[in-house]
């Protein structure tokens, strides 16, 4: 059940929208970009940061990319001999048990 102040807080804001003060707010139209996570440290944030700046992506991430492309791959008729594509398989079985034992950790 909503608050007195929630329920007040809720028909400011729609008057304000009735009014137009929103209208031509800086960035209007775009979507909100947060770039950091809220419920992280301030610490892990900056980590987090040097990382993203350096160029660091996690194994997770990297494992996801080329599971992506190995199934778009094999979805794809490109003319690749059964051997090739057996191959591609294997590599895609590999992928998943690695990601799936790096999840569980």
């Amino acid at each position: 059940m909503s608050s007195i102040f929630d329920i007040l807080a809720e028909q400011r804001i729609a008057d304000a929208l009735k009014r137009g003060e929103f209208d031509y707010l800086p960035g209007a139209g775009r979507p909100l970009v947060f770039e950091d996570e809220p419920f992280q440290s301030p610490e892990q944030r900056m980590a987090n940061r040097i990382l993203k700046n350096a160029g660091f992506v996690p194994q997770e991430v990297l494992l996801r990319r080329e599971i992506a492309s190995l199934r778009k791959a094999l979805a794809s008729d490109d003319g690749a001999d059964e051997a090739e594509k057996a191959h591609l398989r294997r590599r895609l079985g590999m992928l998943v048990v690695t990601l799936g034992s790096l999840l569980r950790r």
